[in-house]
């Protein structure tokens, strides 16, 4: 594959890419460069975990990324979700593994690694004592806000080292792109930034998308000083919140009758959550999408781009209902082998039963 290709494949999959210019160099230079993302184990897989990372995850390993998942156990641990019980954490953990390999994640193209194995290297230590040493106490209380939580949320000393740790996961991992989702880029940056510092390999930051609850987009709630971005994480799809979220266990009534209560406006395109699972999920993984309609109401009609399907709903040529049947019909199609292996395997069941009991905080 040429250059040019990978390029745009990796281009593809980060909504800001910091800079353009590094990733293409990085490229050149190296036909399999690292790339990772985390995970707190939280909580029930939901789209943007169990669908939308998939698909980006397919287009990297297909550009000749390596890549590695982050089990952030001992961050789910610090931000005290599951109760704050390192060993049932590790569990809802196990859980993810089970929803990726379901999800078609090639187990023998990327790495599932744990956080906390990096509590007895000394040399991780080393790295977070030095990150502290070169970050200010302002800029460590603006990066806290990558654990979904604002400043006057914070309770716990333990919650500072957050930041501290997640950036010298970087250099930890040898990552030489962050993938992560947009919330995570003030984590990332402080990682550029230290890495100028202290003459280490500075990473390449390509962001992607936070897919939006079934709500829509809401008021920023101050979680980036740039608007745009302000709103698409205070927006975004969460599983603490199981009214605005579509799970990869929801039954294809359930789902119907989710995307039948989202926000989704006659000829409104800003903020419609139903036309954005249209464009970063359905189109992502097919070629077309075909809109099934009663003959009185025009018949059916097959889109072939996304563009194609906003231009024809923004001038109100396809009505809402039309377009959530549709929506519901696909994403039942992507969430059916996820769900079915959860159904069939014993392990998996098991699994899934132990994380259904379990509480989800934010």
């Amino acid at each position: 594959m040429d250059l040019e290709t990978r390029f745009e494949l990796v281009r593809g999959v980060g909504e800001e890419i910091i800079t353009e210019q590094e990733l293409r160099e990085l490229l050149g230079t190296n036909l399999h460069p690292i790339a990772y993302d985390g995970f707190e184990p939280s909580g029930l897989a939901h789209l943007p975990f169990g669908v939308f990372r998939p698909l980006l995850l397919k287009d990297l390993i297909k550009a000749g990324v390596h890549f590695k998942l982050w089990l952030a156990d001992s961050f789910a641990w610090i931000n005290n979700k599951i109760g704050g019980d390192l060993n049932r954490i590790r569990k809802v953990g196990e859980y993810f593994i089970e929803v990726w390999k379901a999800a078609g994640v090639d187990e023998k193209k990327v790495e599932f690694l744990w956080a906390s194995d990096a509590f007895s290297n000394k040399e991780y230590w080393k790295r977070v004592i030095l990150i502290a040493k070169n970050t200010t106490m302002h800029r460590a209380t603006r990066a806290l806000t990558i654990m979904g939580r604002k400043e006057g949320e914070l309770q716990e000393v333990a919650q500072y080292f957050y930041p501290m740790m997640q950036t010298a996961d970087i250099f930890h991992l040898d990552a030489d792109i962050c993938q992560l989702g947009l919330d995570q880029r003030r984590a990332n940056m402080l990682a550029r930034d230290v890495a100028e510092k202290m003459k280490w390999k500075k990473p390449v930051v390509a962001s992607h998308h936070m897919l939006m609850g079934l709500e829509g987009a809401k008021q920023p709630e101050g979680y980036e000083e740039n608007k745009e971005m302000d709103v698409e994480i205070s927006s975004k799809m969460s599983k603490s919140k199981p009214q605005t979220a579509i799970f990869v266990h929801d039954s294809q009534e359930e789902i119907k009758k989710k995307i039948n209560s989202a926000f989704c406006p006659e000829k409104v395109v800003e903020g419609n959550p139903v036309l954005e699972y249209s464009k970063y999920l359905i189109f992502k993984k097919f070629k077309s999408m075909k809109i099934e309609r009663d003959k009185k109401f025009g018949g059916d009609i097959e889109l072939d781009n996304y563009q194609e399907l906003e231009e024809t709903f923004r001038q109100g040529k396809l009505h809402p209902v039309d377009l959530k049947n549709a929506v519901a019909m696909y994403l039942d199609q992507m969430i059916e082998p996820i769900r079915k292996h959860f159904e069939k395997d014993k392990k998996a069941k098991k699994l899934y039963e132990f994380v259904k009991k379990q509480e989800v905080t934010r």
